[in-house]
């Protein structure tokens, strides 16, 4: 038993040969909220069959079902929470990528005025400095 066990370890060990895929991204709101409908229709649809499942021992076809639903509206609740986070934190990084760019332009205003020679940008002198 110990020698199938050390043979295992071969293939649960070492580096990735490659990289892992990105995750896909897609209407996850609506994936779940299509689950939780089909899992709570399975459970009304068994519902009037319950004498039968009762008396061939397949109750647990009913609770799953409605275990199903149940969890489908944690997991409705999850997601828009998740999706709601995502869209704030896009909104955030772009609000603070405008805001840098701004700074980024007047920063650089500021310094080009800095920098300039006394007679202007051309290196004649200007008529208040002829004074």
């Amino acid at each position: 038993m110990a020698a199938f066990f050390s043979g295992l370890s071969r293939w649960f060990t070492g580096t990735p040969k490659h990289e892992a895929p990105e995750p896909l991204e897609g209407p996850v709101v609506a994936t779940i909220v299509g689950g939780t409908i089909i899992w709570f229709a399975l459970f009304l649809v068994q519902l009037p069959f319950y004498g039968w499942f009762d008396d061939h021992g397949h109750t647990w076809w009913l609770w799953t079902c409605l275990a199903g639903g149940g969890l489908g509206f944690i997991g409705i609740w999850y997601v828009r929470r998740r999706d709601a986070a995502i869209k704030r934190d896009q909104a955030a990084t772009a609000a603070r990528g405008t805001e840098t760019a701004a700074s980024v332009e007047t920063v650089e205003t500021a310094e080009s005025v800095e920098t300039e020679p006394a007679g202007g940008p051309s290196g004649t002198p200007s008529p208040s400095s002829a004074d």
